[in-house]
């Protein structure tokens, strides 16, 4: 019997597998930090989860509000300096994957998070790059987990905060010492990774009951889909209930402190 699931639990679930316990992952916070969260409470336990604010091997049991969020502090095995974070763990190559999210993707994975419109006349004003320009230039690699939708997904972003491959696809050519970029960006409704040619993000899984029509009608660009598509694996019982159990205790934690 087929289990009954959201959009938005495929994508956490999905994004969660692509975690393994070798990893350390520097963690971005709300749909990153669910995911990595619910990869260390199921098939990745010794997965090493660090956030910007300095917290390592951090283990919250509850979803944080911020990279400031006490829960963070007091969950981690030690909490250092955000300079050691950035220079000695992330510029020292011990970061073996970003997982990030943004306001805005394009069709070569770079990502805004600063400003939607003109950058001299802004419609809005987002949060800003924070720590991601740092953790996509020197992180091993960058997983990308975001909901699905045109106004998410733009042929350009109006702003580059943090480089995936460039206007033009490029921008990772013959560059030493810099990750890999965006190896894979998964939505609610499919996997996307980037041509290993062009680098423009091409679909290679659909969630289940998710139709080519729905991602097209969902991309701000002409979207590719690989030849042999795959879909994408349901998610089980156990990875469900982990998932609900750890956002209703997120939800009443955050309830309580108001």
């Amino acid at each position: 019997m087929s289990l009954e699931f959201t959009s938005s639990e495929m994508m956490s679930v999905t994004a969660a597998r692509a975690l393994t316990s070798d990893m350390t992952c520097f963690v971005g916070i709300g749909l990153p930090s669910e995911a990595a969260n619910l990869a260390r409470l199921t098939h990745a336990p010794d997965v090493t989860l660090i956030y910007e604010s300095g917290t390592l091997q951090t283990k919250p049991d509850v979803l944080p509000l911020s990279i400031g969020d006490g829960e963070l502090c007091e969950s981690a095995l030690t909490t250092v300096s955000v300079p050691e974070m950035f220079r000695y763990w992330l510029q020292g190559g011990h970061v073996s994957v970003g997982f990030l999210g943004t306001a805005q993707i394009d069709r070569y994975a770079n990502l805004n998070t600063t400003l939607i419109g003109d950058y001299r006349e802004p419609k809005v004003r987002l949060p800003g790059g924070g720590g991601a320009p740092e953790i996509a230039t020197n992180a091993k690699e960058v997983f990308i987990t975001v909901k699905h939708s045109k106004r998410t997904f733009v042929k350009d972003v109006d702003f580059v905060t943090t480089v995936g491959f460039g206007r033009d696809g490029k921008a990772r050519d013959n560059v030493p010492n810099i990750g890999r970029g965006p190896t894979v960006v998964i939505t609610d409704l499919c996997i996307l990774k980037p041509d290993p040619d062009t680098k423009e993000l091409v679909v290679t899984s659909l969630h289940p009951n998710v139709t080519r029509e729905e991602v097209i009608e969902a991309t701000g660009w002409e979207i590719r889909f690989a030849e042999s598509l795959d879909t994408t694996p349901e998610p089980t019982a156990h990875e469900l209930e982990i998932l609900r159990d750890l956002k209703a205790r997120t939800n009443a934690h955050h309830a309580g402190q108001q």
